[in-house]
């Protein structure tokens, strides 16, 4: 029995869209969309394309050929993952030609390439504006996600760089039914090559599990065990066909499985922002029980709380611990956004703007999070204790601030905060909302106190 497609995904003109529009319609509503229209101008467009449409492999072997990367054999399952090699750009080219030359082999996908991060000079594309608000990667440019010495190395998960990717696949190559990373929104571009895809609106995704919500289906289009997922005959996909010079995007929590129709470069990032972080939170929340679950015979030991920490951390690629530093500072930094807004209203007596608004969301959206936190009291367990003015006197801080600040000038077309915020470590002068945050708790005390003081200048 085949799949039951019930939906399609629009696709809409990328620069007839404003980001407002853009949020309202597809953020907001957690609805996929395929634009198009924005990717004209990229570098990438024009160098790792051929005159005949298809992928460059010997620009990516003569520029990039050394550099070692992450590849899915496609035709070998490991777990519930296709099984991961190991190798050069050079070499995975090599096996690609040879494969086209009718070598035989499996089809190999180069996946999870972090291109941006190794070649910060060669800037082979530009994020588009819609998806520009990207606290997940505007974070790791400045600080790890994880920092347990234990767990730590250089090229694991859990320390990941970023979440901007390249992705290159010959013609067949695909990737099995998920959902993203962190329950993460993501997009994904078509530099070239066409690729179909089969998505699952998150009020499904009990159908693709078994009976105890433990495993899901790998392959939508494998012999699925009618006794072992006995809903995924009910499932109602929705479909797509992505051409080159298009992006998609993928909202959180919709499952997915990706075919390469052609030989395909795609460029996809993983972020999410004030309109889906409490994803991020539930799917922690639920890992977490799982990884307590599973070692539930240890409950009695001291370190038990500990042990679950380290094992969502390997999982899911951030604990409890990680997610509330990460709500904090951006709750600071928001804050400090804040503050500059009302410095530049006292100076100017410009009205509230959009970006002010967007600001203001995101301390609510915060602050939601938090109070789902508060029965876990996140923070407090792990004796972590986060103070504003410390975190002024962080350059990386700072740095992250700005980088902020930049986007939503560039989203509404303000030039409100740049010049004042560098004055911004004169909010350590001030006593204006209380510095220190150490529970969830203490989070939402600290945003109603923000709102409440500096908020309240934009009604005067």
């Amino acid at each position: 029995m085949g799949l039951k497609i019930g939906g399609r995904i629009e696709k809409v003109n990328g620069r007839e869209l404003t980001y407002s529009e853009f949020a309202e319609r597809y953020m907001s509503q957690n609805q996929p969309v395929v634009l198009t229209g924005l990717m004209d101008d990229w570098r990438a467009c024009k160098d790792w394309v051929s005159p005949n449409g298809k992928p460059n492999l010997h620009f990516f072997s003569t520029h990039f050929g050394k550099s070692e990367v992450q590849v899915a054999d496609c035709g070998t399952r490991e777990f519930t993952d296709q099984k991961r090699i190991e190798m050069t750009v050079s070499e995975f080219v090599d096996h690609w030609l040879r494969d086209c030359a009718g070598g035989g082999g499996s089809l190999l996908y180069l996946k999870d390439w972090h291109f941006v991060k190794e070649y910060p000079e060669y800037i082979a594309y530009r994020t588009p504006m819609d998806f520009s608000d990207d606290w997940l990667n505007f974070y790791l440019d400045k600080f790890r996600m994880h920092n347990d010495p234990d767990t730590y190395s250089e090229r694991n998960e859990i320390s990941c760089s970023d979440y901007r990717f390249v992705y290159m696949g010959s013609k067949g190559t695909w990737t099995p039914l998920h959902a993203d990373v962190f329950r993460s929104y993501s997009w994904s571009a078509n530099v070239c090559g066409k690729k179909q895809w089969y998505f699952l609106p998150p009020s499904q995704h009990h159908l693709v599990f078994d009976r105890n919500m433990k495993s899901s289906v790998y392959d939508i289009f494998a012999d699925v065990s009618q006794s072992k997922f006995p809903g995924f005959e009910k499932a109602i996909w929705w479909e797509c066909t992505q051409e080159e010079n298009e992006v998609i995007f993928v909202p959180s929590g919709w499952y997915h499985q990706v075919h390469n129709l052609e030989d395909t470069i795609s460029i996809n990032h993983n972020w999410f922002n004030g309109y889906n972080l409490s994803w991020v939170w539930d799917l922690l929340l639920k890992d977490y029980n799982e990884a307590s679950e599973y070692i539930e015979d240890l409950k009695g030991c001291n370190d038990f709380e500990e042990l679950c920490q380290r094992n969502l951390a390997a999982n899911t690629g951030m604990n409890f611990y990680d997610f509330f530093i990460f709500i904090v500072r951006f709750a600071f930094g928001n804050v400090v956004l804040l503050h500059t807004f009302a410095k530049v209203k006292n100076e100017t007596n410009r009205k509230p703007s959009k970006a002010l608004q967007h600001i203001c969301f995101n301390l609510e959206s915060i602050r939601s999070t938090a109070v789902k936190m508060k029965p876990i009291n996140t923070g407090d367990r792990q004796g972590v204790l986060l103070d504003l003015r410390k975190n002024l006197e962080d350059h990386s801080f700072i740095e992250l601030c700005a980088a902020v600040g930049k986007t939503y000038e560039l989203i509404y077309d303000t030039d409100e905060m740049t010049p004042t915020l560098l004055q911004c470590t004169d909010l350590m002068c001030t006593s204006f909302v209380r510095s220190q945050v150490q529970s969830s708790e203490d989070l939402v005390a600290f945003i109603d106190d923000a709102l409440t003081k500096l908020g309240g200048a934009f009604s005067r």
